[in-house]
């Protein structure tokens, strides 16, 4: 298979394949899907040909996103993502458990929308600061 891409494409591609494996395989350990890290060292050997050496290098025989890469705000755009996801999922359980749903319980939307919302405007307004848990 070949896929022409632009050298813009091509980068946006190489950030696409960094945040998808930093997903599936950053809390694993040990236990990482070797089949994504292959993949992404197979894109980022292709740096040294495309005019970004930069944001390569060698480790351990491995070609692996640089320091440069990794430094270069791809984790400020990870860290925007998982702000928005916590934030969304414990709003969704807060409204869940405020209507005395279970997990599984689909309930009413609209209720749980409008509940969700409540929390989402507190979260905007002060993060985690009025959040209190009773051990």
């Amino acid at each position: 298979m070949n896929i022409e891409l632009t050298l813009k494409e091509f980068r946006r591609l190489l950030d696409m394949v960094y945040i998808g494996n930093w997903v599936l395989n950053s809390t694993r350990g040990d236990d990482r899907f070797e089949d994504y890290d292959l993949l992404e060292e197979k894109l980022f050997s292709l740096c040294k040909t495309t005019g970004m050496p930069a944001l390569v290098s060698n480790y351990r025989g491995h070609c692996r996103p640089s320091r440069a890469f990794e430094e270069g705000g791809i984790h400020e755009a990870i860290a925007d993502y998982e702000d928005a996801v916590f934030f969304d999922i414990l709003a969704e359980e807060l409204a869940r458990r405020d209507l005395g749903l279970g997990p599984a319980e689909p309930g009413d939307l609209a209720a749980v929308a409008e509940r969700m919302e409540d929390y989402l405007t507190e979260f905007e307004a002060n993060g985690l600061d009025n959040l209190k848990v009773d051990i």
